[in-house]
């Protein structure tokens, strides 16, 4: 699986974007290029939390009018939707159940865990469509 290529600006980005969300989860979109070495995230947009307000600290929602709108965004501007970033308020980097009964194939999964709100780790992960588990994708900040 290609790394993905994370500027170190753009990582910061979502870092604080889930420290001002805490303690509740944040959410948005990344969007850039699928090379044959890597992805390369161009830029990170972040997204309202779309689900149920008493739930958002252990969940998050984007919208299919939000995809939809990136989508959008990402054809004019000749990118891809890459993937997702979301937060996890005191708890690991990694996927919860409930991320892979939702995730999809292809998309990166950047995951941040918050920490008593503050940044402490991040991840990636790949949902692999035949066994429907993820896999870590390795991140390059560059």
């Amino acid at each position: 699986m290609n790394p993905l290529n994370l500027p170190a600006a753009l990582a910061r980005q979502i870092e604080r974007e889930g420290e001002s969300a805490y303690p509740n989860e944040c959410c948005g979109i990344l969007f850039g290029r699928d090379t044959n070495s890597a992805r390369i995230v161009e830029m990170v947009e972040p997204v309202t939390n779309d689900f149920d307000s008493t739930e958002r600290y252990h969940r998050f929602s984007i919208s299919p009018q939000q995809l939809m709108d990136a989508e959008k965004k990402a054809s004019a501007a000749g990118r891809l939707v890459l993937g997702f970033y979301h937060s996890h308020p005191d708890s690991p980097a990694r996927p919860s159940e409930y991320d892979r009964q939702h995730g999809w194939p292809f998309y990166s999964y950047v995951i941040v865990s918050i920490a008593k709100g503050s940044a402490l780790d991040m991840t990636s992960w790949i949902l692999d469509d035949a066994t429907e588990l993820f896999g870590r994708q390795d991140i390059l900040e560059k």
